[in-house]
């Protein structure tokens, strides 16, 4: 397995492989868990080389958010991949991927104000430019992200469809712990009293799922019902739970197929989402 740190070098390594090969990428900010390698292991089946980034990236973080404090792992997470069948990491610092006088950003007008974009105002312009670069210097076949981020995923679909960019998008399903926590890289902040309170913000979802199989159709209704739970549990505080179109991200107010219901919230200071997609059959957690 190769690792590259910089960015030119990772664009002429991508650039320099076998043209009939399929490239896998997979965009992570690193502190790797199954969500991460459920992702890996996507590419590796279909894609012939699979390019896996590592970079915290800081444009993404408001400035009271936990950028200075989120888990770096680089060697423990380069030896994984290379247990995966991973050919390349690519780890670049921040100097190199925004360097002096750099101004560009990558803007999805809408999308990137709603969820995510309206608690964390410029979050959703930093992901939009980090993975337009991360495409521009990897030229990957296929790129994989999960759908525990579904309006990162939304803005990103948006942005590849409106730029023409020449890359299909892989969303993998949501990959959960035992008791229905989606994992993620920030559940290692949590103490286990915080750990214990933000198992109910899955258990929301599916109550939410439970009423919408025995026919309620109503946004606010379902609402009411997902934030009750929530309220309930006095380690958790809500930023939102509402039901939005998922590939617009506009409200609804009824719920049916094409639907999302998404949350966040906080336990303790770690602020953590999730979501349960709406099809033909009813609502599922993936």
């Amino acid at each position: 397995m190769e690792i590259i740190r910089d960015p030119y070098q990772f664009q002429a390594h991508c650039a320099a492989l076998d043209g009939s090969l399929a490239l896998g990428f997979v965009p992570t900010m690193g502190a790797l868990h199954a969500g991460h390698i459920s992702l890996v292991r996507a590419s590796r089946r279909v894609d012939e080389v699979t390019a896996v980034s590592i970079f915290v990236n800081p444009t993404q973080f408001g400035p009271n958010e936990d950028f200075d404090r989120y888990p770096r792992q680089l060697e423990t997470d380069c030896g994984v991949l290379e247990k995966e069948g991973v050919q390349v990491v690519f780890a670049p610092s921040a100097e190199d991927m925004y360097a002096k006088g750099d101004t560009t950003r990558v803007e999805v007008e809408g999308l990137g104000e709603r969820l995510c974009g309206a608690s964390r105002p410029g979050h959703f312009r930093g992901v939009a430019t980090i993975v337009f670069k991360l495409f521009q210097l990897g030229a990957p076949t296929r790129a994989y992200f999960g759908q525990k981020d579904a309006a990162q995923v939304a803005v990103i679909r948006r942005m590849i469809q409106d730029l023409f960019l020449p890359v299909e998008l892989v969303v993998c399903p949501i990959v959960r712990e035992r008791d229905g926590l989606a994992l993620s890289s920030r559940n290692a902040y949590l103490s286990p009293e915080e750990r214990y309170s933000a198992r109910v913000i899955s258990r929301s979802l599916r109550i939410m799922g439970e009423h919408f199989d025995d026919g309620e159709r109503s946004a606010a209704a379902l609402l009411l019902k997902g934030t009750e739970i929530i309220e309930s549990e006095p380690g958790l505080k809500l930023d939102y739970l509402t039901v939005v179109d998922g590939d617009t991200l506009q409200p609804l107010s009824t719920v049916g197929p094409g639907s999302l219901i998404a949350i966040a919230a906080f336990a303790g200071a770690t602020r953590l989402i999730d979501n349960a997609r709406v099809d033909h059959d009813g609502v599922y957690l993936l």
